[in-house]
Order: C-alpha cells, then sequence, then structure tokens
C-alpha cells in the first residue's frame, strides 16, 4: 500500500470517526415545547426539558393517546432527544 492511500484512508476513517459523534442536547424554551405541546394535542406545561437532563422530554400526561406518544417521539428523535412518558395519576377527591 503506497503512501498517498494509506493517508487517504486514514482521512475517510477520520472524517467518518468525527461524524458519529453525537452533538450535545441543547435546552428548548419553554415557548417551543409549548408550540409542541399543542401541536401533538396536550395541554400547555406537559412537556418539559430538565437541565439537568437536556437530552430528555418528559411528557407530563396522564395516558397519553398513541397519536400523541408519536408526534412527541418523532419530534423529540428530530432534535435529539429521548422521550419519556410520565404517566401522572392525581388522586380522586373524597367524596362526601
Amino acid at each position: 500500500m503506497t503512501p498517498r492511500i494509506f493517508a487517504l484512508i486514514s482521512i475517510g476513517i477520520a472524517a467518518l470517526a468525527l461524524s458519529a459523534c453525537a452533538t450535545p442536547a441543547r435546552m428548548h424554551d419553554e415557548a417551543q415545547l409549548n408550540d409542541v405541546a399543542l401541536g401533538c394535542g396536550l395541554a400547555l406545561g406537559e412537556l418539559i426539558q430538565d437541565e439537568s437532563e437536556k437530552r430528555l422530554l418528559l411528557t407530563m400526561r396522564s395516558d397519553p393517546s398513541p397519536s400523541q406518544r408519536i408526534c412527541v417521539a418523532r419530534w423529540a428523535r428530530r432534535n435529539g432527544l429521548k422521550a419519556v412518558f410520565v404517566n401522572i395519576n392525581f388522586p380522586e377527591e373524597p367524596k362526601t
């Protein structure tokens, strides 16, 4: 193998390795998350992104529909995030 071919192969491998590096997750502001929530049929404030776990997109909703889950998961994937669905069960009011 000639030095020139070896160099080209090395550059190609390095470029491939660098392109595989994941970009760090960025924080989305509340307005962006609310737009996504409304677009997916959720209420304002039901999508959150915690600063300590930027890669997680948390959905706080009691029993989201399959279409809502798909919508949120697709948006999360497109933005380098992992969708997490937290099922919130609110206690019932005691009957008097």
